[in-house]
């Protein structure tokens, strides 16, 4: 009869070597483009991180209106919210691309953030992280007219500023979302969208290719991209 499978120790020197075994509460899966990894109101009771791949955080209000929170990448988790306390998803995760997925049980979560120096560690990065993009997202929405936030957005999905230098990526949202993340019309994000792509600054044709010249726009307050109305 085999044994059953061991915890595996993360090493100090790479802490998503633990995320990247099976081991006792711990699975990595595949899932394919467009589908749901949990619900809103679902039971939560583990942590995702994603291997490779990009998902979508979406809410829905109870007049059945949905919104998208979060865009997130290889290398960031979610879920965490079970640990603390919250009993059920307060949001839905739907893939945007392919995505090689580890689910780590409460249980386990616990277990290793306090057994283990370097995890606890690499996971905490990514909490503070996410609150400072969390902060950033508050300040973008109260100061930053719709073209700023527009720019701004379309320079993170991209990588622009990305820890760790990562490649360039091209965007493949719709302009419906888009307009929702940054809390504007599909319409506003069209105009400003096509204003990008007359200056130079991003190819559109579906897929979005985001250029330097949008950075160094922003970075340089370029009259183009400065705010004229809040909206």
């Amino acid at each position: 009869m085999q044994k059953p499978s061991q915890p595996v120790r993360p090493t100090e020197s790479d802490p998503r070597k633990f995320l990247a075994q099976i081991g006792v509460g711990r699975s990595t899966s595949d899932y394919k483009k467009n589908a749901n990894i949990f619900v809103q109101g679902a039971s939560a009771d583990s942590v995702f991180y994603i291997q490779d791949g990009r998902v979508k955080v979406t809410v829905t209000s109870e007049q059945g209106k949905e919104a998208i929170v979060a865009i997130l990448e290889t290398g960031q988790f979610f879920g965490e919210g079970c640990l603390s306390g919250q009993a059920h998803r307060m949001a839905t995760t739907r893939t945007l691309t392919d995505c090689r997925l580890t689910s780590i049980e409460k249980d386990s979560m616990f277990e290793a953030l306090e057994n283990q120096p370097a995890f606890s560690k690499f996971f905490m990065g990514h909490l503070l992280s996410r609150n400072s993009r969390i902060e950033g997202d508050i300040i973008d929405q109260l100061f930053n007219s719709s073209e700023r936030r527009l720019a701004r957005l379309l320079l993170l999905l991209a990588n622009y500023g990305k820890e760790g230098s990562p490649p360039i990526a091209p965007i493949n949202l719709s302009q419906e979302a888009l307009a929702e993340m940054i809390g504007t019309t599909r319409s506003r994000v069209s105009f400003f969208m096509n204003k990008f792509r007359k200056l130079g600054w991003i190819d559109y044709n579906g897929t979005i290719h985001v250029h330097q010249s949008l950075l160094n726009a922003v970075l340089h307050d370029k009259p183009e991209i400065r705010e004229d109305e809040p909206s």
